[in-house]
Parts: structure tokens; sequence; C-alpha cells
């Protein structure tokens, strides 16, 4: 039997956001895995190889945005079979809405070890998607918060 690619977990960070970007479960640590899913996880499915509707879309972004302003500092986990498409995909789109063009968010995750991440549909997506600038935070005092941390 062929082994399976199993890319370690990734931690991808970028101005007041941080995502870990999971990897898939070995067949020891599947029931674990299941468990914590269980326990923490919204189910927002997509077809491997698709981008996300526009209501995951929606639903994600305001999920993002509500954890960062509610716990600065954070990590949003991410999850998909491989870790190489759909999760990858997500956080591309929080750091597009985040500021950072679809280009660099493609390159700064293919360089955190995920160069498998993004098929030419996905990426087509991405090139293509206008943010609507959702993720832009401000700081107490209303000004925007534009420091990257990485």
């Amino acid at each position: 039997m062929a082994r399976m690619n199993r890319p370690a977990p990734v931690e991808v960070t970028y101005r007041n956001m941080r995502f870990l970007i999971t990897h898939n479960p070995s067949t020891a640590t599947l029931s674990k895995f299941i468990e914590e899913l269980k326990n923490h996880v919204l189910d927002w499915p997509f077809d491997d190889g698709a981008p996300p509707s526009n209501q995951i879309v929606d639903d994600w972004l305001s999920l993002v945005k509500i954890k960062f302003r509610e716990d600065p500092g954070c990590c949003i986990a991410v999850h998909c079979v491989a870790g190489l498409g759909r999760a990858p995909v997500l956080v591309a789109l929080a750091l597009i809405e985040g500021g950072m063009e679809f280009e660099d968010a493609v390159q700064f995750i293919k360089q955190k070890q995920r160069r498998g991440a993004f098929n030419s549909k996905q990426r087509l997506y991405l090139e293509k998607y206008r943010p609507k600038r959702r993720l832009r935070f401000k700081d107490s005092k209303g000004h925007r918060n534009n420091c990257c941390i990485q």
C-alpha cells in the first residue's frame, strides 16, 4: 500500500490573525482526532477541490471576525482531509479579507510547507475573489490596526 502524504500542521500568522492548518490524522490518531472535532468543530463541508459556497465564506469570515475580536491572540484551527485544499482556501480568504493580495496569500501559505495547496480551480477562485474588507480590525481608539506579526 502506498504511503499517504501527511504534511505537518502549519501555523499561519498575519496581523492579528493566527490559524493552524491541520494535517490528516494517521490510523493511530484517528479516534482522538474525531473526538476533538466533535467537541470543537463547526462543520462547513464543501467538495474536495472546489471553492466554498458564498454561505460558507460568509459564515467563515463572520467566525474569524468574532473570534479575533473577542479573543485577540487566539488561534483558529482549520481542517480538511489532507490540509492541502479546502483548509488553505479558507485561510487564504481570511488573509485576503485582512488586506493581503491574493498572490501574496497563496505564496505565503505555500511557503509554510503547503506546496500542494490550491488546485487550479481554487487558485482561480481566489484570484477572482473580491474582498469586502470584512477583517480590517480597528484598535480601541478607532484606528485601523495595520501591524503585522509573523
